[in-house]
């Protein structure tokens, strides 16, 4: 049951209001806080996550130290493994990512965005070794 006594305030934020910044996890992807953190006072972060850059290395093999956490693709798509799945998850499709499972995101398209919701809010992010070898990313077009 939820404590009534914790922060859970109601948010609106109007996406003209929000831009991207390079505020978050990865360099090489631009983020847009939607607000959901200090409503819930920590418990949930909820943000957009766009490319930035062509995919290079990766994330490189990681976990994350959280509750809940599920990625829903809204353009483009992008490869993962997840553990020793390779996954393709594009526009429209949604991933809950148990927690601690280890996981990779190694290629993506140019106009990727997902949003990514995570509890608590303050997780954390754990470099560790892969169960099995990479596919090297494919080059982006020219542009």
């Amino acid at each position: 049951m939820l404590d009534k006594t914790m922060i859970n305030e109601f948010s609106h934020v109007k996406s003209k209001d929000l831009k991207f910044t390079g505020d978050g996890l990865r360099d090489f992807f631009l983020y847009r806080d939607l607000g959901v953190a200090k409503a819930t006072g920590g418990r949930v972060i909820a943000h957009l996550v766009t490319a930035n850059s062509a995919p290079t290395t990766g994330t490189g093999w990681h976990y994350h130290e959280a509750e809940f956490q599920i990625v829903l693709m809204l353009k483009g798509w992008a490869k993962f493994m997840y553990e020793d799945k390779d996954t393709l998850v594009e526009a429209g499709d949604c991933v809950h990512q148990r927690p601690g499972i280890k996981h990779y995101l190694y290629d993506y398209s140019p106009d990727m965005e997902y949003l990514e919701v995570v509890g608590p809010a303050d997780f954390t992010s754990v470099d560790t070794t892969g169960p099995i070898a990479v596919p090297a990313p494919a080059p982006w077009p020219a542009l």
